[in-house]
């Protein structure tokens, strides 16, 4: 969980202090919510690492998991990644919970819970769904101080 903070800490990071963009400058991107996701392979060797990355790429699918998973695809060189562990400091969303059950993926280690849009027992609970043919192990809560407090703090930068 400490390597998905520290990728964490690099999707949150805020432009600048100043105010707003120099006269005629263009506006500045919105930062990413600051969440890191981990594949370690079976081996533990970590195979992949992602972070938000919507604003930076424009693109409503490039949320951490997302991102990790595509990368540890290519480096094992398969979709299927059964036997690898996905680590991520806050609780997947549907799609990001549909795509690791997809991906095969045996067990998912999330730090903080997302009640407003968490699919891991939230909101919803889709890994543990008994009508899908596989079902990840949970360990739930991680960090879970340090990993909260990393969205808590950009949230309450940028409002």
């Amino acid at each position: 969980m400490r390597r998905a903070l520290e990728v964490a800490g690099s999707a949150g990071a805020a432009p600048s202090e100043v105010p707003g963009p120099p006269v005629g400058a263009a506006p500045r991107a919105p930062a990413d919510v600051p969440v890191g996701a981990v594949v370690f392979g079976p081996d533990g060797r970590e195979l992949s690492a992602g972070r938000n990355e919507r604003e930076a790429s424009h693109d409503p699918t490039a949320h951490a998991e997302i991102v990790a998973l595509r990368g540890a695809a290519r480096a094992a060189g398969s979709w299927r990644l059964a036997g690898c562990t996905l680590v991520v400091t806050l609780e997947p969303c549907t799609m990001c919970a549909g795509a690791l059950v997809l991906a095969r993926i045996d067990r998912l280690v999330f730090g903080a819970w997302e009640p407003r849009t968490g699919a891991v027992g939230s909101l919803w609970d889709v890994v543990r769904d008994r009508r899908l043919n596989h079902r990840p192990e949970v360990h739930s809560g991680v960090l879970e101080a340090e990993c909260a407090a990393l969205v808590r703090d950009f949230f309450q930068g940028h409002r």
